[in-house]
C-alpha cells in the first residue's frame, strides 16, 4: 500500500507540474512546426535541430550532432551528470516530415477549439515536446532515473531511416527498454504494442519492341507480363494473417502502336508476423515470367521487420497502463498498419510505440494535436522514465 501511495504522489507530482508547464510546451511546439523540415530536404533540418538542441541543453543533457550524409543529420542528448554503470533506456523520435516546403502557406498553424494544426504538430514534433518537457520534469521534481534515458532524434524516419538504421540497431543493442515517440493511434491515443513489418519492391520486365501492327508476333511484351505479375501479386494478399500486398504504381511502354519493350511495378507489402515476412519476400524474389521472350528483375525487400508482441513487450505495455491509471488516464492499445524505427528496435529490446501526441490526420491537410493531452502524455513518459529496470 505504501509503494502504490507513492507512486501515485509522484504521478501526481509530475503532472502538476507539467499542467503548470503546458503554455510552455505549446510555444515550444509552435516554434518547431514553424521551422519546416520535409526529410528531402537536409539544409531545412538545421534550424529545428537547433531548437531541439537548445531545448535540451537548457534542461541539463550533453547533446551530440551527427553528420549525415544524405540528410540534415540526427541528435543523440544524453544526462550531463550520470551514473555510467547504470543500465540505459532509448527515448526515439524523429523531427523531419513529409510535408514540403512552403506548405505552411497553404496549410497553417492555427490553435482553435481546443486542438492544435499544422504541418507536422502529430507527426511527430507534438512527440518531441512531451519527450522534452517529460526530462525537465524529472530535473524539476528532483526525480533521478535508476535507467539512464538517452534520446535520440533522427531526421530521415519518413523516408524510411535508411542512413540512421544502423546506428539506431547498435545504439539500442544492450538498453533495458525503448520508447518511441511516435503519435498514439487515433483520437483516443492508443499505444501502439503491435506494427505491420513493411517491404518495398520493385519489378521491371523486360521485353522486346516490335510494331504492334506488322510485326507482333516478333515483339514480346513487357506490359502483358506485368499483368500477368500483378495478379499473382494479389493473389499473395491474406486478410486473416494481415498480409497486404499492393501494387501502387505501373508504368511502361513506348507508345500505342509499338508492343512494350519495358515494364515496371513498385509494391508495397505489409506483414505482422516475421515468419510472414520471409515467405512473402521468397514468394515475390522468385517469380518467374510466363510470357515468352520477357524477363523479370525483382530488387527490394521487407525493409522494416514486423514489431511483434514479445513477453517482454507485454509487461512494458502492462506498466504503461497501470501507471496511466494513477494519472487518471483510460490506456488501450491497438497495432498499427505502419513502421516506425520501432519495427527495428523491439528485435533488441522491448519497445512502446506510441507514446507521442493524442490527435489526428497524420500525412493530411487536416493534420492535429489535442493541446490538453500535452501534459498528461508527456507525466505518462516521465513515471515510465522512473521505473526500475524491466529485464
Amino acid at each position: 500500500m505504501l509503494t502504490s501511495t507513492l507512486n501515485s504522489q509522484i504521478s501526481k507530482r509530475l503532472l502538476d507540474y507539467l499542467h503548470s508547464r503546458q503554455g510552455e510546451m505549446v510555444e515550444l511546439l509552435k516554434q518547431l512546426v514553424l521551422a519546416e523540415s520535409p526529410s528531402t530536404v537536409p539544409t531545412a533540418q538545421k534550424q529545428v535541430l537547433s531548437l531541439l538542441k537548445n531545448a535540451l541543453e537548457t534542461r541539463n543533457y550533453r547533446v551530440r550532432l551527427i553528420p549525415g550524409k544524405t540528410n540534415g543529420g540526427h541528435l543523440l542528448a544524453t544526462p550531463k551528470h550520470r551514473i555510467k554503470s547504470q543500465p540505459r533506456q532509448l527515448l526515439l523520435g524523429h523531427c523531419d516530415t513529409v510535408w514540403p516546403l512552403g506548405t505552411l502557406r497553404t496549410m497553417p498553424l492555427i490553435q482553435q477549439n481546443g486542438k492544435l494544426y499544422g504541418p507536422g504538430v502529430y507527426d511527430m514534433k507534438g512527440g518531441l515536446i512531451q519527450t522534452i518537457f517529460a526530462l525537465e520534469s524529472l530535473l524539476y521534481c528532483d526525480f533521478i532515473p535508476t535507467v539512464t534515458p538517452v534520446f535520440l532524434i533522427n531526421s530521415d524516419e519518413e523516408i524510411g531511416s535508411k542512413e540512421s538504421t544502423p546506428y539506431i540497431r547498435k545504439l539500442v543493442q544492450g538498453c533495458d527498454r525503448v520508447f518511441v515517440m511516435e503519435p498514439s493511434l487515433g483520437e483516443t491515443g492508443q499505444l501502439k504494442t503491435r506494427r505491420k513489418g513493411v517491404g518495398r519492391f520493385t519489378i521491371k520486365v523486360v521485353g522486346k519492341a516490335a510494331h504492334a501492327g506488322l510485326e507482333p508476333e516478333k515483339g514480346a511484351s513487357a506490359i502483358l507480363e506485368l499483368s500477368f505479375v500483378i495478379q499473382q501479386l494479389f493473389a499473395l494478399n491474406n486478410p486473416e494473417k494481415g498480409i497486404t500486398v499492393n501494387v501502387g504504381t505501373i508504368d511502361g511502354g513506348i507508345r500505342s502502336n509499338v508492343i512494350a519493350p519495358e515494364s515496371q511495378a513498385v509494391v508495397d507489402v505489409r506483414v505482422l508476423h516475421q515468419k510472414d515476412a520471409q515467405f512473402i519476400e521468397s514468394q515475390i524474389l522468385s517469380l518467374q515470367p510466363t510470357t515468352p521472350g520477357t524477363q523479370l528483375i525483382i530488387t527490394g525487400g521487407i525493409g522494416r521487420p514486423p514489431m511483434e508482441k514479445t513477453p517482454e513487450s507485454e509487461k512494458l505495455w502492462q506498466q504503461a497502463y497501470n501507471m496511466a491509471s494513477e494519472l487518471g488516464l483510460d490506456l488501450t492499445e491497438a497495432t498499427a498498419g505502419g513502421g516506425s524505427d520501432g519495427n527495428t528496435t523491439n528485435r533488441y529490446a522491448p519497445t512502446l510505440d506510441g507514446l507521442g501526441a493524442v490527435g489526428d490526420a497524420a500525412h493530411s491537410p487536416g493534420e492535429f494535436i489535442y493541446v490538453d493531452t500535452l501534459a498528461e502524455r508527456s507525466a505518462l513518459l516521465a513515471r515510465l522514465l522512473l521505473d526500475p529496470p524491466l529485464l
